[in-house]
């Protein structure tokens, strides 16, 4: 018998040990990210789980990406009550595993400025000190569903060959994304929607908003599922941003809005387009620090393969009330359904990080009273260089270091971070880029190896 939907969420450790009791737990994975936003885990069986709700369960930090130094290496891991659900797909019988969300704290029990969760809620704990404000984020993550090989190896072999809104039999997707979807249920998340999206095997799943902590713990959570769904159908699920040349690569946009109690501060029915002056100056922090947020919202060298002309991602910095060539849109409802569509960042990204760097950047629009353009609702690929730069259009970076490098100059986002974080990351990256820039490609020996 397979787990059910799980009951509503505990928020003490009290009612988390209530519900192993009850659901029959007999492991748990207590999960956290890395600086890459790769998911890692400890599994302890349940009698472990106290000691481990009380913060008494140390690992080696030393062997994570981004942590600590080998002889600073003792870390704890503290859960996250809130954050607690049971895996769908273990058998009953077999014993139920759950998990737990960390967060990171030194040996001393002080929090870890090196924990990307951490950095989250610094940044949330910042904007309710500027104005009360709870950021609220809705994620539409796509990915691609793969064929394996004789020996389970990925391909870049689709399953079907569908496009934009197709549905079975030319979907052949479809019964892998409803399983998907009711694993997710089971594990409590409300999904908006779901479809199948413009490329051969490409695939979105849309998932309600909730505060930006809770999101970037449902965006982690999802890719795990995703691919462990995806592999009982004996498939590979991708979330690399462009695994094939010539269609469009994978996104993840990200509804954002900024809510004081139960108030979206974005919405103001006095003003011409009922957009709030809060609204307009968080949106100007994003244009003005889009190009150093980049390195993090998009932070593989494959990204840039991604952010071109002619497959619908932005390439451009601006904002339109309707046009989905830029990189920010407002999207027409108003109320509490208020919000900036931002559509640059890939499904890639540490989403701790990418939030924590978006927040970031609308928040210093605000503090700094900052005044956006006005939008452009014409096809920015329309127009000339010239156009562009009458209106005042720059580019998102065109490779990881430009962005990196805009992301060195740049003290809003690096303080975001915090400096343990951005250090780490920088170094990683840049070295992701010397690897790449010194292989010789494919693409290199096709075009002159027959020629020069």
């Amino acid at each position: 018998m397979k787990s059910k939907k799980m009951p509503n969420r505990p928020k003490t450790r009290e009612e988390v040990m209530e519900q192993v009791r009850e659901l029959d737990v007999r492991f748990v994975r207590l999960q956290f990210t890395d600086i890459l936003g790769i998911v890692k885990n400890v599994d302890i069986p349940v009698d472990q789980l106290g000691k481990a709700m009380d913060g008494n369960l140390l690992f080696d930090g030393s062997s994570i990406e981004g942590f600590v130094r080998m002889e600073e290496s003792d870390m704890l891991l503290m859960p996250d009550p809130a954050t607690f659900a049971i895996f769908p797909w273990e058998e009953r019988g077999a014993g139920v595993t759950a998990r737990l969300i960390c967060d990171i704290h030194n040996a001393d029990g002080t929090p870890f400025e090196g924990d990307p969760r951490g950095a989250l809620k610094r940044m949330m704990q910042e904007a309710q000190a500027l104005g009360g404000y709870t950021m609220m984020v809705g994620p539409e993550p796509e990915f691609f569903l793969f064929q394996r090989d004789a020996e389970g190896k990925p391909t870049t072999r689709t399953n079907d060959q569908g496009g934009y809104f197709d549905l079975g039999p030319v979907d052949r997707g479809e019964e892998c994304r409803r399983d998907i979807i009711l694993a997710l249920q089971r594990m409590g998340f409300e999904i908006e929607s779901t479809h199948h999206e413009g490329a051969p095997g490409q695939h979105e799943i849309d998932l309600r908003y909730a505060d930006a902590v809770t999101t970037a713990d449902n965006i982690a959570t999802f890719r795990f599922v995703v691919r462990t769904i995806a592999l009982q159908h004996g498939l590979h699920a991708s979330f690399m941003p462009k695994p094939m040349s010539g269609v469009a690569g994978s996104g993840l946009h990200l509804h954002q809005s900024l809510f004081r109690g139960n108030e979206n501060a974005f919405y103001d029915v006095k003003s011409d387009n009922m957009l709030s002056k809060v609204a307009g100056q968080y949106l100007a922090g994003l244009l003005v620090h889009a190009p150093a947020f980049t390195a993090v919202c998009n932070p593989l060298v494959n990204s840039y393969k991604r952010l071109v002309p002619g497959y619908e991602a932005p390439v451009y910095i601006g904002w339109s009330e309707r046009n989905r060539s830029h990189f920010l849109r407002v999207p027409m409802r108003r109320g509490k359904s208020t919000r900036l569509e931002l559509r640059s960042p890939d499904p890639s990204c540490n989403p701790y990080l990418a939030l924590a760097a978006i927040m970031a950047a609308g928040l210093d629009g605000i503090r700094r009273g900052l005044t956006p353009p006005d939008p452009l609702n014409r096809s920015v690929y329309r127009m000339s260089p010239e156009e562009r730069e009458v209106e005042g259009i720059r580019s998102l970076p065109g490779n990881l270091h430009e962005a990196l490098v805009e992301l060195e100059r740049d003290e809003v986002i690096q303080d975001a971070l915090g400096p343990q974080i951005c250090g780490a990351f920088l170094d990683a990256k840049m070295i992701e880029w010397d690897l790449y820039r010194v292989q010789v490609h494919a693409w290199e020996l096709e075009q002159y190896l027959g020629t020069f």
